[in-house]
C-alpha cells in the first residue's frame, strides 16, 4: 500500500469515503510483546481526534497501575479542564466495575468479566464511544467465561461510528475473521529468555 493506497478497490457500491470511514474491528493477537502498548498508541490517537475512550482490562489484577493508566486518567483530566482531546473510561478487573461499585476478589473474575461485557454491550448500544479498547479480552473468551457468538453478534451490529481493538493471545478464528484488522504479534526475542524479569517503563 505505497501512500496509503489500497491494492484494490472492491464492488461494493461505496463511495471512497465511505469506505474510509467504516468502523473497524482491530485484533492484535500473537504471543509476542506489544498487543496492549499498539491498542493504547491507537487510543493516543483517537485522544488526539477528540474521541470518547472506553478502555476496559479484562486480566490485569486491580493492584496493578500501568503506566498508561496513569497518562489516560491524566488526558482525561486535561479534557474536562480544558476541552483539548476527549474524555476517557478507564475500567479495571479486579476491584469491581466502577459503576457496580461491587468489591472483586480472584474468585469472582469470571462473574466480573461477564458484568463488564454486559457494560460494554450496553455502551455500545448507546453508541457512548468512539472507541472501545477490550484489553486482554481474548483470554475470558478462551475460557469460556464470556460467549463468543454473543461477542460476534454485538460487534457485527453495532449502530453508529464505533471502533473496537482486542488485545490477547490465541484469538479465535471466528473473530480473527471477523474482524477488519488484524497483527499478530511474534516474539523472536525476549529479555526474559535470558532471565530478566520485567522492568518499571518497559512492561508497566
Amino acid at each position: 500500500m505505497p501512500q496509503g493506497q489500497p491494492a484494490a478497490v472492491p464492488d461494493d457500491g461505496l463511495s471512497t469515503r465511505q469506505r474510509r470511514h467504516r468502523p473497524l474491528l482491530a485484533v492484535h493477537t500473537g504471543d509476542g510483546k506489544g498487543k496492549s502498548t499498539a491498542a493504547f498508541g491507537l487510543a493516543l490517537r483517537g485522544w488526539n481526534q477528540g474521541w470518547s475512550l472506553g478502555i476496559f482490562q479484562f486480566v490485569k489484577s486491580a493492584k496493578w497501575r500501568l503506566g498508561e493508566q496513569a497518562v489516560f486518567e491524566q488526558l482525561d483530566e486535561l479534557h474536562r479542564s480544558t476541552g483539548v482531546g476527549g474524555p476517557v473510561d478507564w475500567q479495571k478487573m479486579g476491584a469491581g466495575w466502577s459503576w457496580s461499585k461491587k468489591a472483586g476478589t480472584t474468585d469472582d473474575h469470571e462473574a466480573a468479566a461477564v458484568e463488564g461485557w454486559r457494560e460494554i454491550q450496553r455502551r455500545i448500544a448507546a453508541q457512548e464511544h468512539d472507541l472501545y479498547v477490550l484489553d486482554e479480552f481474548t483470554y475470558p473468551i478462551n475460557w469460556g467465561w464470556i460467549d463468543l457468538d454473543d461477542v460476534l453478534t454485538t460487534l457485527a451490529e453495532r449502530p453508529g461510528h464505533q471502533h473496537v481493538v482486542i488485545t490477547g493471545r490465541r484469538a479465535d478464528p471466528r473473530l480473527i475473521g471477523a474482524a477488519d484488522l488484524v497483527t499478530e504479534m511474534g516474539c523472536v526475542k525476549h529479555p526474559m529468555d535470558a532471565g530478566q524479569k520485567g522492568q518499571r517503563g518497559i512492561e508497566w
